[in-house]
Parts: C-alpha cells; sequence; structure tokens
C-alpha cells in the first residue's frame, strides 16, 4: 500500500562507547508513532527504524477495519454470513483477544466496533444517540459469538451487523512487533511510542533507565510522575484522548461494552508489563471496570501493575507497585 510518510530521522545525543541515539516520528494506524533506536552505526539504527516502521504499517493493513481490502474488513462483511479464512497471524491475535474477554468478563471486547453506528468521536455530533440506537449496538457485542475454527484458520461472527475492531488492542501489538524487528536487526536498546502504548527495552545511550512520564490528565504540558522502566511496556488510556463534549458534559471514546455509554468517573489508566499488547487491553479493560474492580483484576495478575487517576485526581496503586517506583513530578 503505498502512501506518504511524514518522516523525521534525527539524531538524539550522544552516549558512552560511541553509543547514539536515532528517532523516527511519523503518523501511524491514525496515531503519532516514534520510534528510537541506540546503536553506534548510524546506517544499522536507520535500517532497524525503517524496518520497524514497515512493519508497523504491514499490520495496519491487516488489522484495520478503514481498508476494505484488509482481512478484518472481510470479516466484518461476511458477519452472520460465512466464515472467513485469514491469516494465521491475525486468527491469533483475535484468538488472545478473546482470552481477554474472558478473564475481564466481557468488559474488554473487541466486537465492541458495532458501537460506531451509535457514537463518533470525530466532534461531528452535537446531540447524544438515540437510546434505542445504542441498546441494537450493545445487542450485537458479544466476544462469545466470534468463532474460531482451529482446523480452518476461519473467523464467523454469528450476527449479521456484527463488527470486530482493534483499536484497544492494535496499536500495542504494532509496537511489540516492530519492537521484535528492530532487537532482532541488533538493536539492543530503543523505544517505541505508538500514540501512548510505548515499550522500552535496553537503556539509554549513557546507560541509564529509559524515564517515562505519566501525563496529568488536565494539562498535556505536564507530567503527574515519571516511571523509571526496563525491558517494559507502559500504555495509558485516558479520557482527555479523544472525546466529544455534549451540553458541557464531556464523553470520552472509551465505551462500556455492557451499557454501550462512554466511561466516567476515571481520567487516566496506566498498564505496566512486559508486553505491550497485553499492557494495550488491559489499560482499557481496568479503565471500563473502574478503580475497585480495575485494580482487584490487575492485583490477580502477576508481573503486571496499574495506576489509576480517578475522576477528583486521587491516584490509585496497584497492590505490588514498590513505593519507591514511581518519582512524582511536582504538579504546577
Amino acid at each position: 500500500m503505498n502512501r506518504f510518510l511524514p518522516l523525521f530521522f534525527t539524531l538524539i545525543s550522544w552516549g558512552s562507547f560511541g553509543q547514539q541515539a536515532y528517532h523516527i516520528d511519523t503518523v501511524l494506524m491514525g496515531s503519532s508513532f516514534a520510534f528510537t533506536a541506540v546503536s553506534d552505526k548510524a546506517h544499522s539504527a536507520e535500517n532497524a527504524l525503517q524496518k520497524g516502521l514497515l512493519e508497523v504499517i504491514r499490520i495496519e493493513n491487516l488489522i484495520s477495519s478503514w481498508d476494505p481490502n484488509s482481512e478484518t474488513s472481510e470479516i466484518n462483511r461476511n458477519a452472520g454470513i460465512e466464515p472467513t479464512k485469514v491469516s494465521n497471524e491475525l486468527f491469533e491475535l483475535i484468538r488472545r483477544a478473546k482470552k481477554i474477554s474472558e478473564l475481564s468478563n466481557g468488559y474488554f471486547d473487541i466486537s465492541f466496533a458495532s458501537i460506531d453506528k451509535a457514537w463518533d468521536f470525530s466532534n461531528k455530533i452535537c446531540t447524544l444517540p438515540e437510546k434505542e440506537v445504542i441498546e441494537q449496538s450493545v445487542a450485537l457485542i458479544d466476544f462469545q459469538k466470534i468463532i474460531l475454527n482451529v482446523d480452518e484458520t476461519s473467523v464467523f461472527l454469528k450476527e449479521k451487523g456484527m463488527k470486530i475492531g482493534f483499536g484497544a488492542i492494535g496499536k500495542g501489538y504494532a509496537a511489540e512487533q516492530a519492537k521484535k524487528v528492530m532487537f532482532d536487526l541488533g538493536i539492543q536498546s530503543g523505544v517505541i511510542n505508538a500514540g501512548g502504548d510505548l515499550i522500552a527495552w535496553g537503556s539509554k545511550e549513557n546507560g541509564d533507565p529509559w524515564g517515562i512520564g505519566i501525563q496529568d490528565p488536565d494539562d498535556k504540558n505536564n507530567t503527574i510522575m515519571w516511571i523509571p522502566i526496563h525491558e517494559q511496556a507502559v500504555v495509558t488510556s485516558g479520557n482527555y484522548e479523544r472525546f466529544i463534549e455534549i451540553n458541557g458534559e464531556r464523553y470520552c471514546h472509551i465505551i462500556d461494552p455492557k451499557t454501550g455509554w462512554p466511561v466516567k468517573n476515571l481520567k487516566s489508566v496506566t498498564l505496566i508489563c512486559s508486553n505491550a499488547e497485553l499492557a494495550d487491553a488491559l489499560a482499557t479493560t481496568v479503565f471500563v471496570l473502574g478503580t475497585k474492580d480495575g485494580l482487584q483484576l490487575i492485583n490477580k495478575l502477576v508481573g503486571i501493575e496499574c495506576i489509576i487517576v480517578d475522576e477528583n485526581n486521587e491516584i490509585h496503586f496497584s497492590k505490588n507497585i514498590d513505593s519507591n517506583y514511581a518519582q512524582y513530578s511536582t504538579k504546577k
């Protein structure tokens, strides 16, 4: 697929032993993407950055529900009609998504995509959707009606009008795969920031750990804390990312699949774990579940931590976060 990509390739800084940090910024999957590679060879870094970027484009072409030629679009067109044979890669992504749906009792569900009949977060609507439209959309959300046939590698949506979409897991998956491509090309240290879905490995060019700032939900130019990370993914979902305002009230793009309504009561959820795909999915899940139930879920999981900012700007931590893990910045 040919497209114009605004690329900005820059040398960030010099480190010890000739290590340098190289960087590419662009727009992919409807979000800003930033790729960083640390290397002592400029040509190796540039090659890895370009290959990582191309990997994201490949994945976007696979999972996009906006591209009529994608496998995902074909699945949606065949909803209620017949199974669609897909690549093993997409099949396994959908299977993993269903496992998270089971873990969360359906509060994470890739069949939420049918809600696009009710909500449009491109600021084109100025009135609330009709109750009947929301109810009709919610009736089509059910991960158990995503039927997977292992022998045929096929996917079937049982009800006509059902849709799947990867908005709550796709960028994390793309970041994870791009990281693997760059690592296999010899980049031992780097960062990929997929519109807030971030994965970092190795260390900075000077040997220090990567530091990730968690944005203040009320001020995009300020951070509420800094987190040092190593071989980890950090994903934040917030009510400030995409939203519409109707009658002076904010409605964010994160929808409760059980009700069809945008989630309230939380401002942001940050997930920390070793896998960006999983962190992406769980950040959305916790946002929907809310503080109490969200933390209860995360506290059952090994190697996964969570930071929540609620509507009153109270900050909540999962139980296994070290008290020294987050370094607070001064809030302006």
